[in-house]
């Protein structure tokens, strides 16, 4: 979601309402974000332990960075393994090119 301030949209999380302003067509990205975000504090304080919502929101936050961190590190071994073997492939295309060049003098 970029900075840039639109529309006012109201989200909820922990029972408090939010006014953010965010361009229409991310609007649907805010709501989604928020009903994840709720979701995950609402976890934490389903666990039992004690703790004031500045804490529960760092909690949340920690995790869903460590988790957004896991998925970029995957996406980067994936995209590492396919640059590989697109290399790969390529050059036994041009291997078999060069040997079908040389079976053609």
């Amino acid at each position: 979601m970029s900075a840039v301030a639109g529309e006012p949209v109201s989200i909820h999380i922990l029972d408090k309402e939010y006014l953010i302003g965010c361009a229409p067509e991310e609007q649907d990205d805010l709501r989604k974000a928020a009903t994840l975000l709720n979701q995950r504090l609402k976890e934490i304080r389903e666990q039992g332990k004690a703790m004031g919502t500045d804490r529960a929101m760092v909690m949340a936050a920690l995790n869903l960075a460590n988790e957004l961190g896991k998925l970029a590190s995957r996406e980067e071994r994936a995209t590492t393994e396919l640059g590989s073997r697109v290399r790969g492939m390529r050059e036994r295309v041009e291997r078999a090119l060069v040997r079908g060049q040389q079976l053609e003098l």
